[in-house]
This record gives structure tokens, C-alpha cells and sequence, in this order.
């Protein structure tokens, strides 16, 4: 089964839409998501409800042995300093950007359920 991690990003006060929309262009142009593993990743912007007019990102792993060799297990995660050097860099690009520590986000990882058969 899948993991799929939601990324919750708020933007510095300063920081405008296209800065960040920039920062996301760039990191894809160099590379920067391609982790083993990752087998799908999009940034979204809200448009309606608690999240409207801000930046969300879902990373999909292809399964939860991929995303716990990237992160480590739920109650075992790696530190940063053992992080993916792209996922670093890409990190180290988004700080200026965001109100917070971009190893702080607000985030969530879900497995993925297997769908409900009719019999």
C-alpha cells in the first residue's frame, strides 16, 4: 500500500506567491524530488475552506517500506542530518520562504486503505 504525507506551508509574510511558486519550479528543474521511492508529488494552493489561498504539498511513496527507508518508522523517525541531500537542499531553498522551520511544517502521513469489494 501507499503513504501518502500532506505538507502544510505557510509562507512568510513577506513572501509572495510567485517566490514560492519560483522556489517549487526550480527545485523540479534541478532535480531536487526526484528521492527514492517518491513515485508522485504535487503542490496545491487552496481555493476554498480553512486552507484557501495557501500552499499545500502531497508526496505519494510507493509503499510504506519506501517512505520508512526515506523517514524511518512513525516512532523512529531519522534526523534531518540524515535526511536525502536533495530533500536538504530542498529544505534549505524553502526557509527563507516559509513563517517557520521548514523541518516544522505541519504535516500528516497516511497509509493508503484498501477499497471497500462488493460482493
Amino acid at each position: 500500500m501507499t503513504v501518502t504525507s500532506i505538507h502544510e506551508y505557510d509562507l512568510a509574510p513577506d513572501t509572495t506567491d510567485e517566490q514560492f511558486e519560483r522556489a517549487v519550479a526550480d527545485a523540479e528543474r534541478d532535480g531536487l524530488f526526484d528521492l527514492p521511492g517518491l513515485a508522485e508529488h504535487r503542490f496545491l494552493k487552496g481555493i476554498k475552506g480553512e486552507r484557501a489561498g495557501q500552499y499545500t504539498a502531497l508526496w505519494t511513496y510507493g509503499s510504506r517500506a519506501a517512505w520508512e527507508r526515506l523517514w524511518g518508522p512513525p516512532g523512529d523517525p531519522v534526523a534531518p542530518s540524515e535526511y536525502p541531500q536533495r530533500w536538504q537542499e530542498w529544505e534549505r531553498r524553502l526557509a527563507p520562504l516559509l513563517a517557520g522551520d521548514p523541518d516544522r511544517v505541519r504535516f500528516t502521513s497516511y497509509r493508503a486503505v484498501a477499497p471497500l469489494r462488493e460482493e
